[in-house]
């Protein structure tokens, strides 16, 4: 439960930053979601594979609810990296857009 409730806040900011820039609304919410899933699968498997290179053996006896735990906030910091970058990106050629955008319609 607790999982759907962040992926809902995840593709909520995403919705409303396309939204606030005119960018399309649901693909942009759908990406989120896929980099909080990608963030987490991609640390998953970086982090099995050194937790196996340091303690052989090691990866049968993890318990999955404690490791889906331990890469929750790697997946949540690659989503908040995406969503500054396009925060940040749109936001800079925003400025430029609107000023000329006013000048034509007036």
């Amino acid at each position: 439960m607790l999982g759907i409730l962040l992926l809902y806040w995840i593709g909520k900011y995403y919705y409303k930053l396309a939204e606030a820039h005119g960018k399309s609304k649901w693909g942009y919410a759908i990406l989120g979601i896929v980099t909080y899933y990608a963030g987490a699968v991609v640390s998953g498997f970086l982090m099995g594979i050194f937790i196996e290179l340091i303690w052989p053996g090691a990866v049968d006896t993890i318990n999955e609810f404690l490791f889906g735990l331990m890469l929750l906030p790697f997946g949540i910091a690659g989503t908040y990296l995406l969503y500054y970058y396009f925060k940040r990106n749109w936001e800079s050629k925003a400025p430029q857009l609107g000023v000329e955008e006013l000048g034509a319609e007036e």
